[in-house]
């Protein structure tokens, strides 16, 4: 932790320095010492402090200075720092003016000008204003600070990019006395946020998803232009696929448009992973497979939207949404799949302001005592369930068929089972979402008599028509009538190869229509949607680029 400051204004040189060695002397190992010859000398201080993160215990200004008295600068300092124990410095003819602004502005105490021995006339004041300090310190904040507005799109996404990347960070809403200090601070209004002030004071309003990443110390830019593996996804199936690709030395780089883990990542608990007898969150997961890549050598970058790729002569070449690119010899396509955009009525509008795609732990604790809507009947909506009721007063999971046997794990319906504050409607589906600036109610329609209910609900999280997302790809390989990437046997149509295919062989298990490239984990047509076998298919895949490579 930093040392906390004491700040001195002083307009004259001479005392500024006194005040300044006499404080160093005494308090100099406990304290940073910070000078200002001017009141907005001082205030331009403790924004860069307040920005830093950093914690003011003493404030001591002189009485009469020019521009800005030092009434005026402790008035405005109180703004930042409220907790920093205050002091005028005056001449003897002004101290019924101090003794009078101590009930204005409420200063702790005046000093007279001089001030030696300071044995007897400073350290005992300092002294006391430390100790006052320390019985109702201001905390230090080190991490990345968030200010922005509790219900607003703009601000979650922001907050749940931060939360998915595993970027810890301070929440505070605009209406939060120390959220309007940073925004002071800053020099911003409302109008800016969401605000992101860096772990080095640095405020970035409303920056974009490349900017934030770079500003937090996420890799944006490859380090080379060619690589013998380019791995397009950060899921389970492209973290697999880094792994291995890097451990058996492959030049190998990830791509991820937001954050490593894919839909896992965003998964509370995982409890059917091999090796985690107790379970462990996505998060957990996420986080070792890429701690674990990287210290293998695997190249990761963040908030990279690749929007095309091309066979160029024995090159595979990505293209990037601003028309940059990368070449390697060998692509692993690992894009998973999003969730679909539930379509009815209120719920575009409301989207970041209740209703919310996939699990986001972000707002677990902000579902308190709150009626909470999960749709879907998977192992992703199940898990959220559970998640969700540690805070919530209800969790209702909707699901249009009769039951979740078809689609969830049997150890998760038994542990929902279990649990008191969660139930299930079957047979239903959610045909309108409502609320006047947040979310307050949904209509449920019962398909077996046509019925409708209004409910009350705080949020809604939903985990519907997993939908691969590789629009982008075009006609650059092949894929099946939803969208999913076709590989190995399911290119073979009458036991005849693909068409442009130009090897003498057919197509690997997981090649796609053009060789050298590959697809593993949920994106690829006809895959088992599950953790374990995503990370397999990345790891197979690696064996297929070697065999690709060797043939070369």
């Amino acid at each position: 932790m930093s040392r906390p400051a004491m700040l001195t204004v002083d307009d004259d040189p001479a005392v500024s320095r006194a005040v300044a060695r006499d404080l160093r002397r005494k308090y100099g190992e406990q304290f940073q010492i910070v000078r200002a010859s001017s009141g907005d000398e001082g205030l331009a201080a403790l924004r860069e402090i307040k920005l830093r993160g950093g914690r003011v215990a003493v404030l001591l200004a002189d009485y009469r200075m020019p521009q800005m008295s030092g009434i005026e600068f402790l008035e405005q300092a109180m703004d930042l720092f409220p907790n920093a124990r205050r002091a005028l410095l005056t001449a003897y003819a002004d101290t019924d003016a101090a003794i009078q602004a101590i009930n204005v502005v409420d200063v702790d105490h005046y000093l007279l000008k001089p001030w030696d021995p300071p044995e007897e006339k400073l350290y005992p004041v300092v002294d006391a204003l430390v100790e006052a300090w320390k019985a109702a310190p201001d905390r230090e904040v080190s991490e990345i600070k968030v200010v922005g507005h509790r219900l607003s799109a703009p601000s979650w996404k922001l907050r749940d990019f931060l939360a998915a990347n595993l970027v810890p960070y301070r929440w505070f809403t605009v209406d939060d006395p120390e959220g309007q200090r940073l925004l002071d601070a800053a020099g911003v209004g409302r109008e800016a946020v969401p605000l992101i002030v860096t772990a080095d004071g640095r405020p970035l309003a409303a920056p974009s998803k490349a900017e934030l990443a770079a500003a937090v110390g996420l890799s944006t830019e490859a380090s080379q232009d060619f690589y013998d593996l380019v791995i397009v996804g950060g899921g389970p199936a492209g973290l697999g696929a880094a792994v291995y690709g890097a451990s058996e030395g492959l030049r190998t780089v990830l791509l991820e448009r937001r954050a490593t883990g894919g839909q896992a990542g965003q998964s509370s608990r995982i409890e059917n992973y091999l090796g985690f007898p107790d379970g462990v969150s996505g998060s957990q997961l996420t986080e070792r497979a890429r701690r674990q890549a990287g210290r293998l050598g695997a190249e990761m970058l963040t908030t990279r939207d690749v929007t095309a790729i091309e066979a160029r002569g024995s090159a595979r070449v990505v293209r990037f949404g601003d028309g940059s690119e990368i070449s390697a010899h060998t692509v692993i396509l690992a894009t998973g799949v999003s969730y679909r955009p539930l379509q009815c009525p209120g719920a575009a509008d409301l989207t970041g302001r209740g209703v919310y795609y996939g699990s986001t732990v972000t707002e677990g604790a902000a579902c308190k005592d709150s009626d909470v809507y999960i749709v879907g009947g998977a192992n992703s909506a199940g898990q959220a369930a559970v998640f969700f009721s540690q805070y919530a007063r209800s969790v209702t999971i909707v699901i249009r068929g009769e039951s979740l046997e078809r689609s969830m794990s049997y150890y998760l319906i038994q542990q929902l089972g279990a649990i008191e504050n969660v139930s299930v409607r079957t047979c239903t589906e959610v045909v309108g979402a409502h609320g006047d600036g947040r979310l307050e109610s949904l209509t449920l329609r019962c398909s077996n008599d046509g019925t409708h209910d209004r409910v009350e609900a705080g949020y809604m999280f939903v985990f519907i028509g997993a939908e691969p997302r590789t629009d982008w790809l075009g006609d650059a390989v092949a894929r099946d009538s939803r969208g999913f990437v076709c590989t190995g046997p399911d290119l073979m149509l009458d036991g005849k190869r693909p068409s442009g295919w130009d090897r003498d062989r057919d197509p690997y298990h997981l090649e796609t229509s053009v060789p050298g490239i590959f697809a593993a984990g949920d994106v690829r047509s006809n895959s088992v949607k599950r953790v374990a076998s995503a990370v397999g298919e990345g790891a197979m895949a690696v064996t297929l680029v070697h065999r690709y490579l060797e043939a070369q």
